[in-house]
């Protein structure tokens, strides 16, 4: 925490020259100020340094050197300014009993001054003051409060928009950081999925029939080349938020290709429906939803066989994903990321998505996708 040196020198020059001036304005009622009665401003305006460290001790002092200042019988002026920035800073800083005593600590020690000790304080043959000044005095008080409340409480607001301000910035980045482990891992897996199968054909069939192993290989390398490409176009999103991306994100139109693909891998995926024209996050949602359905068929399914329709009506998308089983492996089903990673995305729509096995033994993946309205498809 710096320290307030700017402030403190403007407020205690300002100080020691006003009082200068009410003294020649106060000529003859007052005391003339003297060395002790600089000292005392001085000290007054330098305990302000501390009003930010050590509000409280700061306002406590300047009350006390402003009553050592007013019961020597020193000309009333500007004294009375460090008080109130020492009170507005211990205020604004929580202290707030602590500042409200020491303003009445001040009040009730100048109507002690005023009233009762003043036939044995400086100036000699002063006379009590009238009940307006002190009035005055009360209102200043009350003016210092007001005004060092309402500091504080602007101050309090200001802090709380900063901080909802931070946790909105937290937020957001971190649903982009969810964004984007989304995607890599729907891009990432499927396509390491499709290239494991691959793999695992061009080794088995490398000697006993090298033409069906160089076309897995060729799989192998359009599958690996494409997901690269979409890696790449989600990483350009994170070096340049702000710039669209380089090539249009994959949406249900895609679907000829996944098929292809699985086809590559040795699944058949038969489709119904036609892809209806989405808006760009719904459309990459609903395709991401189908690409992780099929890469789980290939991954945790016994069977070479999916079906996925397409339906729309109701205002609704619905997708369905099918394979006849039977599962295999412990994550059969997908239960881990990729399933979290769809109802994410299903949920990011106010959609649902539902995955478990049917009847006969097979699986099943159910997506809900709610669309704003029938002419938005059209």
């Amino acid at each position: 925490m710096r320290w307030p040196w700017r402030s403190t020198l403007l407020v205690t020059a300002f100080v020691l020259v006003g009082s200068g001036f009410a003294a020649h304005a106060q000529h003859g009622e007052r005391v003339a100020p003297d060395v002790p009665a600089q000292l005392l401003l001085l000290a007054s305006g330098l305990l302000l340094l501390w009003r930010h460290r050590h509000p409280v001790i700061a306002v406590c002092g300047t009350v006390v050197l402003t009553l050592a200042y007013l019961a020597l019988g020193y000309p009333y002026g500007p004294v009375f300014l460090t008080v109130a920035v020492a009170c507005f800073s211990a205020v604004v800083r929580g202290h707030r009993r602590a500042a409200w005593a020491a303003l009445g600590v001040l009040w009730a020690g100048h109507l002690l001054f005023t009233h009762v000790l003043h036939r044995w304080l400086p100036p000699p043959g002063d006379t009590a003051a009238s009940w307006n000044q002190e009035l005055a005095a009360a209102a200043w008080v009350v003016a210092v409060a007001a005004l060092s409340e309402l500091g504080r409480v602007r101050r309090e607001q200001w802090a709380r928009e900063r901080a909802e301000r931070a946790r909105a910035a937290r937020r957001r980045a971190d649903e982009e950081r969810l964004r984007i482990a989304r995607e890599l891992h729907d891009v990432l897996a499927h396509s390491i999925s499709v290239i494991n199968v691959q793999a695992g054909v061009g080794l088995a069939l490398l000697d006993s029939d090298p033409e069906q192993a160089r076309t897995a290989l060729t799989t192998i390398k359009h599958t690996s080349k494409e997901a690269l490409g979409e890696v790449r176009q989600v990483l350009d999103t994170l070096r340049a938020p702000g710039t669209a991306p380089r090539a249009p994100a994959p949406g249900l139109g895609r679907l000829p290709e996944l098929v292809d693909q699985a086809a590559g891998a040795g699944l058949t995926v038969t489709v119904d429906g036609e892809a209806p024209d989405l808006p760009p996050g719904a459309d990459l949602a609903a395709f991401r939803i189908v690409q992780e359905a099929v890469t789980n068929v290939l991954r945790h399914s016994g069977s070479r066989r999916a079906h996925v329709r397409v339906e729309r009506g109701g205002g609704h998308l619905r997708l369905r994903i099918d394979d006849d089983g039977p599962a295999t492996g412990a994550d059969a089903g997908g239960g881990g990321n990729g399933l979290a990673g769809m109802r994410e995305r299903a949920a990011a729509l106010d959609g649902t998505i539902e995955a478990g096995p049917r009847p006969d033994g097979g699986w099943r993946v159910l997506a809900v996708l709610p669309l704003e309205s029938e002419e938005e498809l059209r």
